[in-house]
């Protein structure tokens, strides 16, 4: 039996210098150290040799079971280093190579404009007023000075609701709540962006876009100073030297209105393309308040004035960015809008 257990000694040595894996080794283990291993089935027939003789058949089985054991562990170690050495060597990072490249998140055009446009009316001493976008006739039109079937509202199409709601067209509903929230109160200087709706959809038009009105109500308010505040405006929305020119025209809710141009951007009123070789490029309408606004709105158009204007966020976006079509800015196309 001892020759029997040098034997078993011999080959589960040699069968676990052979294994190439742990599962390799386990099979190992258990064919010569498990339940029915080779070393316990030899160690179950103790019970046939004489008592003289089995306490040095079990001291050698002990040892060969250490030794085997000992072994076992070794083997395992090695393999278990490999291992580690073979995923760290698939696993190996390349630092020579390029990293990957990282995208900060931008701001809309439309955002910025409108933000800058924002801080150049409240260094003016402006305040930021807002209301509903889903607004009432009355505000939307009558307190304008449009009044019901009145032809001028044909300038405006609109998206009602019922009967007595819509989508608003303009942000000028924002400015008749002010003035009865303030009326009489003076002075009263807001501007209010934000979202309007038209039935308008093509390259410079869309359902959707974006208004920046205003609104100064004082005593002795003149023309005078809306040019002021609108040239300022000029200068630090589109740079030093922009020069404005305003036209008459017709808005029902200002008397008089006209209609504001600054020299081309493109071309500093030289002639171009742009601007039809004119020199000059639209970009808002404006007007003294009309009495009759200003009345139904709880002043008394005897003792204050005031001025008014508005203007497109996305038109203004077009002009400092060069934009040649409104459905850019509505598009979500990551090459145009990674350009800002």
């Amino acid at each position: 039996m001892e020759e029997q257990l040098h034997e078993i000694e011999a080959a589960a040595r040699q069968a676990l210098s052979q294994a190439g894996s742990l599962d390799e080794l386990n099979a190992v283990r258990v064919r010569y150290l498990g339940k029915r291993g080779e070393l316990t089935h030899v160690l179950r027939g103790m019970g046939a040799l004489p008592a003289e003789q089995r306490p040095a058949v079990g001291h050698l089985a002990n040892q060969v079971r250490e030794s085997i054991e000992a072994h076992l562990s070794a083997r395992t170690a090695e393999l278990k280093e490999a291992q580690k050495h073979a995923r760290l060597a698939a696993e190996t990072i390349d630092v020579t190579l390029p990293g990957t490249a990282f995208y900060p998140g931008r701001l809309h055009p439309l955002t910025r404009v409108r933000r800058e446009i924002e801080d150049i009316f409240l260094g003016l001493g402006f305040s930021i007023a807002e209301g509903p976008e889903v607004e009432l006739d009355y505000y939307n039109f009558e307190a304008l000075n449009l009044p019901k079937d009145h032809p001028a509202r044909d300038m405006q199409d609109s998206f009602f609701i019922g009967p007595e709601v819509l989508l608003r067209t303009h942000t000028s509903p924002v400015q008749v709540r002010t003035m009865e929230r303030t009326a009489p109160s003076v002075p009263v200087k807001i501007i209010a962006p934000g979202k309007v709706y038209r039935r308008d959809d093509d390259a410079t038009h869309s359902p959707m876009f974006h208004q920046v009105e205003g609104l100064a109500i004082d005593r002795r308010i003149t023309f005078g100073d809306l040019k002021g505040v609108l040239n300022v405006f000029a200068e630090e929305m589109f740079g030093a030297g922009t020069r404005t020119r305003f036209r008459p025209s017709f808005f029902p809710f200002t008397e008089p209105s006209a209609e504001v141009d600054i020299s081309c951007v493109m071309c500093g009123g030289k002639g171009c393309r742009v601007c039809s070789h004119t020199g000059w490029l639209e970009i808002l309408g404006s007007g003294m308040v009309h009495p009759r606004v200003l009345e139904m709105s709880g002043y008394d158009a005897g003792e204050v004035t005031g001025f008014a204007f508005g203007m497109g966020i996305e038109r203004i976006a077009m002009l400092k960015y060069g934009i040649d079509d409104l459905r850019l800015l509505f598009d979500n196309d990551l090459r145009f809008l990674a350009q800002f």
